[in-house]
């Protein structure tokens, strides 16, 4: 299944924007019908765009993304939908790969909504996108994609899926910018929109060692995640001058977490230790390395606990620290999301959503019909989205600006804010 988006603005105050161009199967219109149910006109258009300074969300880190994102509708419009999906002659074609039903349904309509507000908040009149549902076959869609006409892949969602789209995008010169966080597939073409966890420890770990923690320890999970933690957390801790005193595996049982955390509190001379797991277990095995001891270590973690709001209920956690991107955007993007789709978006949505206004900046030198300009990803300026700062490196992986936020009670708060850009 595909349908196709398109964001125009009409020469008349009473155009109407249609959110749902093609849908063929009934099924899934009946699904989408709740979503995109709104119309959209060119007046409430107008007095959204009268809040925003500057002329795009997203432009060279020298540019300001707007402080504030109103909802581009308020109530719905009663007028008829009209077909505004312009010839292939005058739009970019983008295609948008994500699972809309099965198995990571949900997340993967919640991109697919993030960038459709998108579209209509930047009125990309010259972008259409398709959004093709991997759910029915990675390969198959990435055949479907490409065939099409499209001449960039948004997606797909996991690492590897990647891998399978890459072997048709790859021989037909279409570049992938995917939603996964999984850097084995990164390069030749494949650019990786997900936050990497390695980044987050890094910048905790240097943030810590300014604030006087030199002795560090890791508490981490046996698989992959907790693999790549290790490795971060051990070059993290060289390059900024410590001494890793221990690094503990545990499984996903509680006593093999607690036997972890001893083995790192009857070792006593640690100032700060790394847990790299969800906000839940984090307070877990927090609570263990007080309950043997370990008193005064400062507790840290990475940006998965972003996601968890359970930690701000949690007195265990209360002084804890962690990196992450910056919030301050996010949330008013999530009103705007909220305003539109009735529900507040998971937090991995702000990646469909800055997907499409990256391509919406690059839209602006790239000629209709060619290859999509992959050098202007790689600009050392970079970008900035809702999740902040960020560039795309050679080899296929993101960097990103990131702030430090500590737990308080009932709240994330943020004790070092990320730079605004890459020059800073």
């Amino acid at each position: 299944m595909n349908f196709t988006i398109a964001a125009q603005m009409g020469d008349r105050q009473d155009s109407i924007l249609a959110d749902i161009i093609m849908d063929k199967i009934n099924i899934q219109k009946r699904r989408l019908k709740n979503i995109f149910s709104h119309r959209l006109c060119l007046k409430r258009v107008m007095k959204a765009a009268s809040a925003f300074i500057g002329t795009s969300f997203l432009a060279a880190c020298s540019s300001v993304v707007p402080p504030s994102v109103q909802a581009p509708v308020s109530a719905p419009v009663t007028a008829a939908a009209v077909n505004v999906v312009a010839t292939d002659s005058d739009r970019h074609r983008v295609a948008l790969l994500l699972p809309i039903s099965g198995r990571d349904g949900d997340v993967g309509q919640e991109i697919a909504n993030a960038t459709t507000l998108a579209l209509l908040d930047t009125k990309s009149s010259n972008i259409r996108m398709t959004t093709y549902d991997t759910a029915n076959g990675v390969e198959a869609a990435a055949q479907q994609a490409i065939a099409d006409g499209n001449k960039l892949i948004l997606g797909p969602l996991r690492g590897d899926n990647v891998v399978k789209v890459a072997n048709f995008a790859r021989p037909a010169n279409i570049p992938i910018i995917s939603f996964s966080n999984d850097v084995s597939v990164a390069g030749q073409n494949v650019f990786l929109m997900g936050h990497l966890p390695n980044q987050s420890i890094e910048r905790i770990v240097r943030f810590a060692q300014k604030r006087g923690k030199t002795r560090f320890a890791g508490l981490v999970p046996k698989n992959v995640f907790g693999q790549r933690a290790l490795s971060n957390l051990t070059s993290s801790v060289r390059n900024a001058g410590g001494t890793l005193v221990t690094i503990q595996e545990y499984d996903s049982s509680r006593s093999s977490i607690e036997s972890a955390a001893k083995r790192i509190a009857n070792l006593g001379n640690v100032d700060a230790v790394l847990i790299a797991d969800g906000g839940r277990r984090a307070a877990i095995g927090t609570s263990y390395l007080r309950q043997h001891g370990l008193q005064s270590a400062q507790i840290m973690g990475t940006d998965r606990w972003n996601v968890d709001n359970s930690l701000v209920t949690s007195s265990t956690m209360r002084g804890a620290w962690f990196a992450s991107v910056a919030d301050s955007l996010y949330r008013q993007y999530a009103d705007n999301y909220n305003n539109r789709f009735g529900k507040r978006p998971l937090r991995l949505s702000s990646l469909g959503y800055d997907s499409v206004l990256l391509v919406a900046r690059v839209a602006r030198d790239w000629q209709v019909g060619s290859n999509f300009p992959v050098t202007m990803l790689t600009d050392p300026g970079g970008f900035i989205g809702v999740d902040g700062a960020f560039r795309f490196l050679p080899n296929g992986k993101s960097e990103r600006m990131l702030e430090v936020q500590e737990v308080r009670q009932g709240q994330y708060v943020t004790i070092d804010a990320a730079p605004r850009n890459f020059a800073q």
